[in-house]
């Protein structure tokens, strides 16, 4: 099967094809996984953190991807919830122990054993790859394979952030950055609190215009002020500054949710200007989202058919995975980004 594959940590500052073109063999699977022949997967901005090292692939070479769609072309024996020609989804949690209390509280995106697919395991940018069983889900047939990819992390982590910021109708939201994950939001947003105003930062004119062509009350630059103060936020970039304006922008109380696995070293140094008065005084708070469990993806399919959301995305051929990135990485965005595969 062809694949795109990382063999190590690169700069893309530096080095513009982190990924090579390989032939592989086509894995073979265990009694409780599947084999998937993959038609589309989604590029994550997690991807540009594998490749720079900051959160690092347990082995070498690796293939990334998380945001994966395909068709079940062969099962183990233990599968009993699938079966051969089932079209379905790929997320970030590729499995969990089961059996911590982390497992055991519906939290299992904090299992110590948690394995992350396209990092931990080989994921989505290839002809072919394999999951457990109970990692995989079916995909709603309103979505063809490339608007379904985005929504297996993209809109999955952004399902859950938006739980954690506690929102209730009529409260404001801000959204930090306008990409894959948070042009999805703003429509869970709208649809389920529907009295709120959602206000949204974007660098770029075109993300902060597409913010407002799907229904943001306002927008503006990252370090703009809003025209009113806001009960919460989520920030999607992958920097340190947008933190610092969100937290200067919440109202008494608020709580900013941090939706990224890691942030640039680049910029840490802004960190210094952070005034506890100014930001964090009132009772304000920060809180992190960590991976998705099982339960995220499952009720945000739910969620997103019927909306129904409506996905943006840009389309790259398999070869172009070193392309899709390099555009994720330099800011090149309008929704998702999605490898068409199969």
């Amino acid at each position: 099967m062809k694949a795109m594959v990382l063999d190590g940590v690169y700069d893309l500052r530096k080095t513009r094809n982190p990924l090579k073109l390989q032939d592989l063999p086509i894995p073979e699977i265990g009694e409780d996984e599947i084999l998937l022949k993959v038609s589309a997967c989604g590029v994550c901005h997690t991807e540009i953190d594998e490749i720079e090292g900051r959160t690092q692939p347990r082995k070498f070479p690796i293939v990334l991807g998380h945001q994966i769609v395909g068709r079940v072309v062969k099962k183990g024996r233990e599968v009993s919830n699938l079966k051969e020609g089932d079209r379905v989804g790929v997320g970030w949690i590729g499995s969990s122990c089961g059996k911590c209390k982390f497992c055991k509280e519906g939290l299992e995106n904090l299992c110590d054993y948690f394995v992350a697919t396209g990092r931990d395991i080989d994921g989505g940018y290839a002809e072919y790859t394999k999951v457990k069983g109970d990692f995989a889900f079916r995909i709603p047939e309103s979505f063809s394979d490339e608007e379904a990819a985005p929504l297996l992390c993209a809109g999955a982590i952004g399902y859950r952030a938006l739980k954690l910021t506690g929102m209730k109708d009529g409260d404001s939201l801000g959204l930090i950055g306008f990409g894959a994950s948070a042009h999805l939001v703003l429509q869970m947003a709208r649809y389920l609190f529907p009295s709120s105003q959602l206000f949204v930062f974007a660098r770029s004119k075109s993300e902060r215009d597409f913010a407002m062509e799907l229904g943001a009350y306002w927008s503006g630059d990252i370090d703009e002020e809003p025209p009113m103060k806001l009960a919460c936020a989520i920030d999607t970039t992958p920097v340190w500054r947008p933190v610092i304006y969100g937290l200067r922008n919440l109202k008494k109380g608020g709580r900013l949710v941090i939706n990224a696995i890691r942030k640039e070293e680049t910029d840490k140094d802004v960190l210094l200007s952070l005034r506890y008065e100014e930001h964090l005084w009132l009772e304000k708070e920060i809180k992190s989202v960590a991976n998705v469990s099982r339960k995220d993806i499952e009720e945000f399919l739910i969620l997103a058919e019927k909306i129904p959301v409506r996905v943006e995305f840009q389309l790259y051929e398999l070869t172009s995975a070193n392309e899709a990135l390099l555009d994720l990485k330099e800011r090149r965005i309008r929704g998702a980004k999605v490898l068409k595969i199969g």
